[in-house]
């Protein structure tokens, strides 16, 4: 047998790793509980998984498999150079929404249509259901419905459902979608035959393009059309203009080259004349001033430098006079010959100012004769532009109009040459990038993707499988269970020890052969529990609710792991009609319980000693009677208060309470009542009733013992007391 660690499982707190499945009872389960659970239904995950895995094989293989062929074409809008194309045929900017819609135009009804008719995909009953045979549900309802007799086709328009059917089917198959960040579109279209699918690709998109060339074609030619018509329209009307010039023109006598009268060029040069004799007088009148003297120094200086002169030389004169006269006296010859030069030079300056002035006032009087006469001319020049210019405002809105028309026509004419330019170089906004090839591998099942699927799907089923089988299971599991279900403590996990590793020693030899051991260190975790209590029970009853849940042995190896601790021990077997103590101490049959309850037998003859511990016991003796009377007689009463003066601890080896009666007297005549539970085998609903009963005897049950326990599988469990079998725990026990 393994090594498992010691420890019992008291109270141990639930599981803090929550997944948020319940368990019975409204508890989570934890991650590791949900590995335990897997674990212990792995057959039937296995086997769920498996075959879910191979149905979906099976039905894989038997779906017919579809090709998918694809295309690519590049969407490429012309720039039309004729501005009557561009209002006509001209589009924006190619947008996701313009590669949507040329999308959506490729894989419409009408190419469908199209499609359908090059591929002669009506004649194959993948397409056009009416050529399918019917189902087994369709011949199911035919055998069931009775169909009137055909009445005959009616005259007028008919509903083609098989032919809609088929459009809708080819409509269906054909895909389109821009390719994104470019002007590429795929096209896809899948059938059973791959051949079929590349041809449908190719059909389409001969189909788009062709159509595309020729709805530019025709938008040419309606271009084309309404420019002519709109040329012969305006040449009609220049020459209604041309006409009315020509009549305007011989009606006042005005000729093609000819201009009435002064035109504004005559005007404006007289104009500028004017203006030049104005200023030429203005610098008259400016120079007359200057030289009268009514201007500045630097005027004068300007307009007659021979007078500044003059007067400069005169200033001196009179200087030098006065000078002399100061010096000499009025009267003195030099004095004299100074002032008659000053006067002298005072009529020279006076005779040259007249002189300028006489000149300057000729020229001024010039000056203003001119401007004058310019502004006499300038006047009639404008009184005979004002006429001509009223004569010759119809004359220029009749070539305005007439000059409007020609341009038009001369631009008309310029878009029909262009339009036959572009109609001669025209080609389609759509090209083929790579055409459509039959498909090697089926797009339809996925193989590889759908058996997985099916594993998944197996996985999952197993799963919900082995959750369900959870669900049903009503078994006791862990310590944590019976706390949950009854609210009792679990005082220890009793592992169940196979033969192997017990070799050639008995159950109930175990514990006692080799007390280093797990288990032996479980039924020592029992008497902690039962010892260190706030109240020491010393007779005490150890039942089950079902056979075969581990008492007998509980109650032997518990009272000789007392016996070798020092206490002593008295075993007795209440359990009258299944007695195992002679057979596992190997003694005879003897008197027994039976017969001191009966009065044929001493206490003091029935004690027996255990061989290999020595601890006394009695065994159940004959069968016979009405045992429950004899449970209820105070004969039993007396037995038990006898050997509570002679023992530390009286174990009572009781039957199953679920079935005997006799198992809830001697519960409730003991102190205390030690309930064996078997792990994965006692239903939680059993388990419930038999604390029932018990306490309606109002047995004083302290606790419980989850027996038979596999170690390896309750390690993998998840539970909190798992942790006692943990093989970190190994190096402490031996055998």
């Amino acid at each position: 047998m393994p090594d498992y660690p010691p420890g019992a499982a008291l109270a141990a707190p639930a599981a803090t790793s929550l997944v948020g499945i319940p368990r019975q009872g409204g508890e989570i389960l934890s991650a590791g509980t949900l590995l335990a659970i897997l674990r212990r239904h792995r057959t039937a995950w296995l086997v769920t998984t498996l075959l879910v895995t191979l149905l979906g094989i099976v039905a894989l293989h038997r779906i017919t498999p579809q090709y998918t062929a694809s295309g690519m074409l590049i969407y490429e809008p012309n720039e039309y150079k004729a501005q009557a194309l561009q209002s006509v045929r001209r589009e924006g900017p190619t947008t996701e929404a313009t590669m949507a819609s040329q999308a959506e135009l490729l894989q419409s009804l009408r190419i469908a249509q199209r499609v359908a008719e090059r591929g002669h995909l009506d004649t194959n009953p993948e397409f056009n259901p009416a050529l399918r045979p019917p189902s087994l549900t369709q011949r199911v309802l035919g055998w069931f419905s009775s169909s009137p007799p055909a009445e005959p086709a009616a005259q007028g328009p008919r509903l083609d459902t098989s032919g809609n059917a088929t459009l809708l089917a080819v409509q269906a198959a054909l895909k389109a979608h821009p390719v994104r960040f470019s002007r590429v579109l795929e096209v896809t279209f899948t059938a059973h035959d791959p051949v079929i699918a590349a041809a449908a690709v190719n059909n389409a998109m001969d189909i788009y393009i062709k159509d595309q060339y020729g709805a530019k074609a025709r938008a040419v030619h309606r271009a084309t059309d309404q420019l002519q018509q709109r040329a012969a329209a305006l040449r009609q009307e220049t020459q209604r203009h041309e006409d009315a010039i020509a009549a305007y023109r011989a009606r006042l006598g005005l000729f093609q080259g000819m201009h009435a009268g002064i035109d504004a060029e005559q005007v404006t040069h007289m104009t500028e004349d004017l203006v030049r004799a104005r200023t030429e007088l203005a610098n008259a009148d400016a120079r007359l001033d200057a030289a009268r003297g009514r201007a500045g120094a630097a005027a004068q200086a300007a307009i007659a430098p021979s007078v500044v002169q003059m007067r400069a030389q005169q200033d001196q004169l009179a200087a030098q006079a006065q000078i002399r006269q100061g010096r000499l006296g009025q009267s003195h010859p030099e004095a004299e010959g100074l002032r008659r030069q000053t006067e002298a030079a005072q009529r020279t300056v006076a005779a040259e100012i007249a002189r300028v002035v006489s000149s300057i006032e000729a020229e001024r009087r010039a000056a203003k004769d001119r401007v004058a006469t310019l502004e006499a001319n300038v006047r009639t020049a404008q009184e005979e532009a004002d006429r001509t210019a009223r004569a010759q405002i119809p004359l220029n809105a009749l070539q305005r109009d007439g000059d409007a028309a020609r341009a038009e026509l001369q631009a008309v004419l310029m878009q029909i040459q262009q339009t036959a330019q572009q109609a001669a170089i025209e080609t389609a906004e759509a090209h083929e990038i790579s055409q459509a090839l039959p498909p090697d591998h089926p797009s339809w099942p996925p193989s590889g993707p759908m058996t997985l699927a099916a594993g998944g799907a197996g996985v999952l089923f197993g799963l919900l499988v082995v959750y369900c089988r959870h669900l049903m299971d009503t078994s006791v599991n862990s310590g944590e269970d019976i706390r949950a279900t009854t609210g009792l403590a679990c005082f220890a996990l009793l592992p169940e020890i196979g033969k192997r590793a017990r070799g050639h020693l008995r159950m109930e030899d175990y514990a006692a052969r080799r007390p280093l051991t797990a288990f032996a260190e479980q039924i020592r975790a029992l008497r902690a529990g039962l010892w260190l209590g706030a109240h020491r029970p010393q007779v005490i009853a150890i039942t089950a609710a079902r056979p075969a849940e581990g008492k007998t042995v509980l109650t032997v190896s518990l009272g000789r792991s007392a016996k070798l601790a020092g206490e002593k021990v008295l075993l007795i077997e209440c359990d009258l009609r299944q007695p195992k103590f002679n057979r596992i101490f190997g003694a005879e049959a003897a008197p027994g319980l039976s017969e001191l309850l009966l009065g044929t037998a001493r206490l003091e003859d029935l004690p027996r000693a255990d061989p290999l511990t020595g601890l006394a016991y009695i065994a159940a003796g004959k069968p016979g009677g009405d045992m429950l009377s004899l449970f209820l007689s105070d004969a039993m009463t007396v037995l038990l208060k006898t050997v509570r003066a002679q023992y530390d601890l009286i174990l009572l080896d009781t039957p199953p309470v679920q079935a005997m009666s006799e198992a809830r007297v001697a519960a409730a005549i003991a102190d205390a009542v030690l309930l064996c539970v078997r792990w994965r085998d006692t239903p939680r609903s059993v388990l419930r009733h038999a604390l029932d009963l018990l306490r309606e005897t109002h047995a004083n049950v302290i606790g419980t013992v989850l027996t038979r326990i596999d170690p390896r599988a309750h390690v993998r469990s998840g539970s909190a007391d798992a942790e006692v079998y943990h093989r970190r725990y190994r190096a402490y026990y031996r055998g």
